[in-house]
């Protein structure tokens, strides 16, 4: 996986996509989640309206439980022009450090069910499909330092609530000509880890207010769709 100047890409960190944990398996609501599913409480989804009382010791557990962000980013994100035209790349990194590299031609479920069973496959069986040699999506233990390693770049440009006021199409901009990933937060609230702030070379914000992620990575987007002349 190598870092190309003429393609924008976007890491979406620390997603909030991740399988049941063991230590929560046992509860009710997710036995019977599970038993609905007909599946193993380990090989679901962690899903927080489903799952609220389940979680509530779990660490970091304001972060945890929302796959339908990375719905939304995914299908935000793979239906745009941008990736249409081959100038998108887009890289999940999970709260439990795995990297989902998803082909650019994937069409990701809109139905948000089968969305979840498809992640669940994925984070089972590494990849989907399981048996295919050149699979739409594959997830790798990876953490956040390692993917950077893998994309060849040592910085990235963070997206924050609490950076630097920079409008989206100059935020692109420096993606373009510094060779800087653009990451965005896949978790609902919190806070980015000490980890991946220390990899920021520049922290910007779009907006004066908090945004859903997805609603970020459309702006984002749209924004490099005009500066690269597509729209």
């Amino acid at each position: 996986m190598s870092f190309s100047r003429n393609v924008v890409t976007i890491i979406l960190a620390e997603s909030s996509l991740e399988l049941v944990p063991r230590e929560i398996a046992w509860h009710p609501s997710i036995k019977k989640w599970a038993a609905r599913r007909g599946k193993n409480p380990t090989e679901t989804l962690l899903d927080v309206s489903l799952h609220y009382h389940a979680m509530k010791k779990l660490r970091d557990k304001e972060k945890r439980g929302r796959p339908d962000i990375v719905h939304f980013s995914l299908l935000e994100a793979l239906s745009s022009p941008l990736n249409i035209e081959g100038k998108l790349r887009f890289v999940v990194h999970t709260i439990n450090d795995y990297t989902i590299l998803v082909n650019p031609r994937t069409k990701i479920p809109r139905n948000y069910l089968r969305f979840l069973g498809l992640m669940e496959q994925v984070l089972k069986f590494g990849k989907a499909p399981p048996n295919s040699q050149e699979p739409l999506i594959q997830a790798v233990a990876m953490d956040f330092p390692s993917l950077l390693k893998e994309l060849g770049v040592d910085e990235v440009i963070l997206l924050d609530e609490k950076g630097i006021r920079e409008k989206p199409i100059e935020v692109c901009r420096k993606s373009l000509e510094g060779g800087l990933p653009i990451t965005i937060g896949g978790f609902p609230r919190g806070d980015f880890s000490s980890v991946i702030r220390s990899y920021a070379k520049h922290v910007y914000s779009i907006y004066s207010k908090p945004l859903d992620t997805w609603v970020v990575v459309s702006r984002v987007v749209s924004s490099c769709e005009e500066l690269l002349r597509i729209l």
